[in-house]
């Protein structure tokens, strides 16, 4: 079961990372500055999710507009 969620979160980390390079390519890259912290290349985005998921996946949605935790208000 453990190795499944790896390789979840693995293929997540994978899609971030191809969704961040497209994003550059097209011009519109997602930053977020977080004090003196900067995350803006695909490179950085894919490491911050590999290594602390649970934080840098949902700021990436969030930076993305894809927030999935944000409640509609219709």
């Amino acid at each position: 079961m453990s190795i499944l969620v790896l390789l979840v979160v693995l293929a997540i980390d994978v899609w971030v990372y191809a969704d961040a390079k497209e994003r550059l390519r097209r011009g519109n890259p997602v930053a977020v500055s977080l004090g003196s912290f900067r995350l803006e290349t695909p490179e950085a985005w894919f490491l911050g999710c590999l290594i602390m998921w649970v934080v840098f996946f949902p700021l990436y949605l969030t930076a993305t507009g894809r927030n999935p935790f944000a409640h509609s208000r219709g």
